[in-house]
């Protein structure tokens, strides 16, 4: 049988019965993404951009010290650690379901225009309506951002082909360069305005603090829910639209809820914290080479290892230069050269 782009199904598409072998390797890699992600975090704790001494942070994260270095660590290292954890599963989940429903191995969540919907929307908020503290960005940045994959779904939806993922990702695409450039010309127009949202525009954990986290955790966990159902699901995808129809998979329902929680996870990471490059379309290809195509491995562990390396980047940025590098331009700098890396090691093969 023949998939709906006419290209046979192969044998490796759907999971086989693995043997043990196979599930204690991989559990393995799942059992040390954690053991990574809770070394980083306890590390996170500890490193800064400041002079704190180790037990200085210790005593602040045990409620022992009162000056304001404690209050440092503990309302802004502690919130910060746990967003970047947040953040980095969400988009590493993102990426994986992107990859999934598009059939291409080098997709990338920012393909739906969130990003872009999300970074106007900042940019239209500090420019005419004063909005300039992180809390009322982060707010915009999601409303912006839901409301640029409306307006992504009502445009790659409409036609003859109806829920064609291919126009969707094109949708989003155009969709989100005029939205990206309508943002820049505000930032242009008015100087000020960049001076406001610049290290949100690269991607920043700086000076996030706990109600930030509260604010797009629901969306993150209601994300996260929808990714975690739709793993089987999303297997019978590679096989093409006629065969996972021919078994029993409803594909238009789970290409529907795939997007959806893509907009949740993309859309109040991005608010969050700003774009970050790489990190989505990175972690997923890097898993599945470890892993294999199977979604009910990639997902988990994706959701483990994106948090490792975004964690890893933020402290990388607190030590590198004096000051801060924001956490969006270390991912870039590490993702680029690695995806160059994980892309001519492994083949890639078109959907």
């Amino acid at each position: 049988m023949l998939t709906a782009h006419g290209t046979a199904p192969t044998v490796e598409s759907l999971p086989a019965p693995e043997d043990p072998l196979r599930v204690a390797r991989k559990s393995l890699a799942v059992a040390v993404g954690i053991a990574l992600c809770a070394s980083l975090t306890a590390l996170s704790l500890f490193v800064g951009s400041g002079d704190l001494t180790w037990s200085q942070s210790w005593d602040a994260l045990t409620g022992h010290s009162a000056s304001p270095d404690g209050i440092i660590v503990r309302e802004y290292r502690v919130p910060r650690t746990l967003l970047a954890i947040v953040v980095g599963a969400a988009l590493g989940a993102a990426g994986a379901v992107i990859q999934a429903v598009t059939r291409n191995p080098l997709a990338d969540p920012g393909l739906l225009g969130v990003n872009s919907g999300a970074f106007l929307a900042v940019a239209v908020g500090a420019a005419f309506l004063g909005v300039s503290g992180v809390a009322g960005q982060v707010w915009l940045g999601l409303a912006g951002a839901l409301a640029t994959a409306v307006v992504v779904h009502l445009v790659g939806t409409s036609g003859r082909q109806g829920r064609n993922p291919v126009h969707l990702v094109l949708a989003g695409i155009a969709i989100g360069a005029v939205l990206n450039g309508v943002g820049h010309g505000v930032t242009l127009l008015a100087p000020e305005v960049f001076d406001r949202i610049r290290f949100w525009q690269v991607g920043s954990l700086q000076g996030r603090q706990i109600d930030v986290l509260w604010g797009v955790l629901p969306f993150v966990a209601a994300g996260l829910v929808i990714t975690v159902a739709l793993t089987r699901s999303l297997n019978t995808l590679a096989l093409g639209d006629d065969l996972a129809r021919s078994l029993g998979s409803r594909v238009l329902l789970v290409r529907g809820l795939g997007f959806t929680a893509i907009t949740l996870l993309c859309g109040a990471a991005t608010a969050a914290v700003g774009p970050v490059s790489f990190l989505g379309l990175m972690v997923p290809h890097a898993v599945r080479a470890v892993v294999g195509p199977d979604q009910r491995w990639i997902v988990p562990l994706s959701l483990v290892a994106a948090p490792v390396v975004f964690l890893g980047a933020d402290i990388l940025g607190r030590v590198v230069i004096a000051g801060e590098l924001p956490v969006g331009i270390v991912t870039a700098f590490v993702g680029s050269p690695v995806l160059v890396w994980l892309v001519r090691r492994t083949e890639v093969k078109a959907p």
